[in-house]
């Protein structure tokens, strides 16, 4: 087995562009192809998050290495969680850390889903990366009894905030719209509802991607002409 969780990592680092790994990190990235994470290869979600924080960091003339490395080895930890305690950022962190990353590719590990501050433009660029690649249709699936578990649940969240009159889910779950009530909530709060429900849902919800929080207030007026 060792043999071949060993090839993979070489096949990755000739189309990702990223070399000089620790042989222990290399045969953990070997074992990415093993995993699934809502039925999409940690393997090649990894790689194509290399490529597109490597795309942007040419664009945005920062350091493509940097990115290209963070983005292949941000899921790391991912094959350690069923045989170690911890989550798969700290699992990552430790990985890295054992096996001689630097600091700032250690930081993209840490950062990817908010666990730590970002140290640099390329830990935001894997985050954004990471985001597009588990978010687009058809990357990932789930039972369909917890996706409309999870449905379910976002609305009740948002319906649960006071002034609000009723909420949908749309977008297969992306986005949910919520419409208040105008004379019970102001422009004001409406703006600050729309952050208080996201942070809301962070914390009660696990889900691939993100979700987008929408509050609607709208006023009508309205007469008949007889």
């Amino acid at each position: 087995m060792t043999g071949v969780q060993t090839c993979a990592l070489p096949i990755s680092a000739y189309d990702t562009g990223v070399h000089g790994l620790h042989p222990e990190m290399i045969k953990l990235v070997g074992r990415m192809r093993y995993r699934t994470s809502y039925g999409q290869n940690i393997l090649e979600h990894s790689k194509e998050v290399a490529w597109l924080a490597g795309s942007m960091a040419a664009e945005l003339k920062c350091d493509v290495a940097l990115a290209k490395r963070g983005a292949l080895l941000h899921d790391i930890g991912k094959v350690l969680t069923h045989e170690s305690e911890g989550t798969h950022v700290e699992l990552g962190v430790e990985m890295a850390t054992k096996y001689g990353e630097a600091a700032l590719v250690i930081n993209c590990i840490h950062a990817h889903h908010d666990d730590a501050p970002h140290e640099s433009t390329e830990s935001v660029l894997v985050q954004t990366a990471d985001a597009i690649s588990g978010s687009r249709p058809g990357a990932r699936r789930e039972a369909f009894e917890t996706y409309v578990k999870r449905l379910t649940r976002l609305e009740a969240i948002a319906n649960a905030f006071d002034g609000v009159e009723k909420s949908n889910v749309i977008q297969a779950g992306r986005e949910i719209r919520v419409v208040v009530h105008p004379e019970r909530v102001d422009d004001a709060k409406a703006a600050s509802l729309s952050d208080e429900i996201a942070r809301k849902v962070e914390i009660k919800l696990q889900y691939p991607g993100q979700i987008k929080v929408v509050v609607i207030r709208e006023t009508r007026a309205v007469d008949f002409a007889r």
